[in-house]
């Protein structure tokens, strides 16, 4: 069983295509679909397949990019050589969450995907949005935002942090352990740097019940 993101990646250039799913299949937590090659087909794999995102191309060869996205029902984010302002403009103004001038490198894509599960993951929280966690979802979406990544720590996040060994993964009673506080707050502190994008969050799975979160620090 999977809680990966699935990723439908809308391009006309099949090897093009093909390599950005590499680079989506890198990054923990993101699942690569087959990819459309075309807008009609982009809307069918969407209705047949219910991606969590879509990568999209401006120019494909049965409309634009762009005028698909104004269609859309799912999260979107623009990956295209398009580079005048009038599409970016457009793009946003269409619900675009994100737009990636190509060519650009496999990092470059894992930084907005990263940010992409940091957003979904504070909108994914129980109960109503007050202000603040708005803000921190706009936020979130900005890949390396100082605002977020190099805010100051307390004591004891910076404790809860440090307890964390590259390459490893622990529940929230292992960090709890680790720090000497309360399991409910290494929670706290863990889903705060999650949030930020210090921490990675995992999903465990056994054979019933509730999958449990494993934290770590991101791969570098």
């Amino acid at each position: 069983m999977s809680e990966d993101f699935r990723v439908l990646i809308v391009d006309d250039d099949f090897h093009v295509a093909k390599l950005h799913a590499t680079y989506v299949d890198s990054v923990a937590g993101f699942l690569a679909l087959p990819p459309a090659g075309s807008a009609s087909l982009a809307l069918q794999s969407i209705h047949s397949l219910r991606p969590d995102l879509v990568l999209l191309d401006v120019y494909l060869p049965d409309a634009s990019g762009l005028d698909l996205l104004h269609q859309l029902d799912v999260d979107t984010m623009i990956l295209s050589a398009a580079s005048d302002a009038a599409s970016l403009r457009t793009a946003f103004r269409r619900g675009a969450l994100g737009y990636l001038l190509k060519p650009f490198t496999a990092e470059s894509l894992s930084q907005q995907l990263r940010s992409y599960a940091r957003y979904r993951r504070i909108l994914g929280q129980p109960g109503a949005l007050d202000q603040e966690t708005v803000e921190r979802a706009k936020r979130a979406l900005i890949p390396g935002d100082v605002s977020t990544s190099a805010k100051p720590r307390s004591a004891t996040e910076a404790a809860v942090l440090e307890s964390l060994v590259p390459g490893e993964q622990y529940s929230a009673a292992d960090v709890a352990g680790r720090v000497g506080v309360s399991r409910a707050t290494a929670q706290r502190y863990l889903s705060s740097l999650a949030d930020d994008g210090a921490v990675e969050i995992q999903l465990r799975y056994g054979t019933t019940g509730r999958p449990e979160h494993r934290y770590g620090l991101p791969a570098q």
